[in-house]
């Protein structure tokens, strides 16, 4: 009797452990199916158990990232669409540990919300399950809390992942040099940077709602084109790693910063990178924004990722294998850009 009073209480309060427990068992089975033989335990305990076979690599090193999805949630309530933030998270954080040659092992997911409600959370664990089995990557745990006094009605999603990479070939861009060229991969659209820019040009300054249809998107929505999931980046690195004749001297995720912030992360001092902004196109919800918002070029390059959602450097003769990766993985891309001697700057023209 004491255990429902206590279960009741706690559920007038804003808090209910019983559909927590109902709508986690319905995505259960999917996220089982992102098991790797080296997870020893199934979703649910205090810890998870994952047993990297040291047999496969001489000097093994783990690469760890955690980020989160931002104010493209607040576009994600709007739609009443929560899918493709669960891939989101997944995608970011996989980009960010491939670009150290890292392939991804496991993924954990936080979710704090106000109040837990349906199908929101399936939706977005089954957006993670989906994109973590697309790589191959375990769903080793996670955390949802529900705070009515926290969040309202709103939530946040943030994902923690871990990878491995064998030492010697960790990417680390320190061979960068004069001569190099930047192979550029296209984006889907804003990916998860910019959208506290995009959501006061588009809603406060233009006036628009999610289900308008500006002419300018070409029969989209601007919540259809604000909600394009992030380009996993992975299976194109991922070929080009395991090619003998292709040197990745260095890998940027072009996240929140743009070319102008992340491309200096992995540059040696002694180089500068140029930039060709016609090298790939500019989507049309990120032109749409840049006019609505008459954002200067220069901060546009550096809010959003402007069409090039990665950015590869191999030595010139190279450039045409990255490029075949990226066919192979469907994914639009171009030489973007140049090494010359500098001192770590980055020039966008």
């Amino acid at each position: 009797m004491s255990g429902k009073v206590k279960s009741d209480l706690y559920k007038s309060a804003g808090v209910d452990i019983d559909l927590a427990s109902t709508l986690l068992d319905r995505v259960k089975a999917k996220l089982s199916s992102t098991k790797r033989p080296e997870m020893l335990c199934p979703i649910g305990g205090f810890g998870g158990l994952f047993q990297l076979d040291l047999s496969r690599y001489e000097q093994p090193v783990l690469v760890s990232s955690i980020d989160g999805v931002g104010t493209k949630l607040m576009v994600a309530m709007q739609m009443e669409s929560y899918y493709s933030v669960g891939c989101d998270i997944v995608n970011h954080c996989v980009n960010d540990i491939a670009v150290q040659g890292a392939e991804p092992i496991y993924f954990l997911d936080y979710i704090g919300i106000g109040q837990l409600r349906s199908p929101l959370y399936e939706k977005v664990l089954e957006g993670i399950a989906d994109a973590c089995k697309a790589v191959n990557c375990s769903v080793l745990g996670g955390e949802t809390a529900e705070m009515p006094g926290m969040y309202g009605n709103d939530f946040d999603l943030v994902g923690v992942i871990t990878g491995v990479v064998e030492k010697k070939k960790l990417i680390t861009g320190e061979h960068i040099a004069p001569g190099h060229v930047a192979v550029g991969l296209a984006s889907s659209g804003l990916h998860t940077n910019g959208f506290s820019l995009a959501r006061k040009v588009l809603f406060e300054q233009a006036g628009y709602t999610v289900q308008a249809r500006p002419e300018e998107l070409g029969g989209e929505t601007v919540g259809e084109a604000l909600l394009k999931s992030h380009v996993c980046y992975w299976p194109i690195l991922k070929s080009l790693l395991a090619d003998s004749t292709v040197s990745v001297d260095g890998v940027a995720h072009i996240t929140g910063g743009g070319l102008y912030d992340n491309t200096p992360r992995i540059l040696p001092d002694h180089v500068d990178v140029i930039f060709d902004r016609s090298a790939l196109p500019v989507p049309p919800i990120m032109q749409l924004i840049v006019a609505k918002g008459n954002i200067d070029p220069e901060e546009a390059y550096r809010v959003f990722n402007m069409g090039v959602g990665m950015v590869i450097f191999v030595p010139a003769g190279q450039e045409g294998k990255v490029m075949a990766a990226a066919q192979q993985a469907g994914i639009s891309s171009a030489v973007c850009g140049k090494v010359v001697a500098g001192n770590k700057t980055v020039v966008v023209n």
